[in-house]
């Protein structure tokens, strides 16, 4: 089994407002779908009104990421499946219901994780 990780940028969702529930309830539907199937491990968004810091190896804390993350943000499903043709399969029913493109990227397997 491999982890992967679907997402895509804020403001990438394109829709009437009127849509809106619609949307909703197809995304959700579709995050029922994969836990029923037993594939989701955790999803959620980025909260953007809270600020990103970095703690150094000392404990030190400072506002801000690094610059090739600064723009880390949206939403996000981690889910675990057999095969890459799988995790596709679920990034497009994702894709469909939320009305743009996913992104998706596998995890590394590490044994002592």
């Amino acid at each position: 089994m491999s982890k992967f990780m679907i997402s895509f940028p804020s403001g990438e969702m394109h829709f009437r407002p009127e849509e809106f529930d619609t949307v909703a309830a197809e995304a959700h539907a579709v995050i029922e779908e994969i836990k029923q199937a037993g594939a989701y491990v955790f999803g959620g968004g980025i909260d953007e009104t809270v600020p990103p810091v970095l703690v150094s190896a000392e404990g030190g804390v400072r506002e801000g990421t690094y610059p090739q993350t600064a723009r880390l943000e949206g939403g996000y499903t981690i889910i675990e499946v057999p095969t890459r043709d799988d995790a596709l399969l679920w990034a497009s029913k994702i894709a469909k219901a939320c009305r743009c493109d996913q992104e998706l990227r596998a995890f590394a397997y590490d044994p002592a994780s």
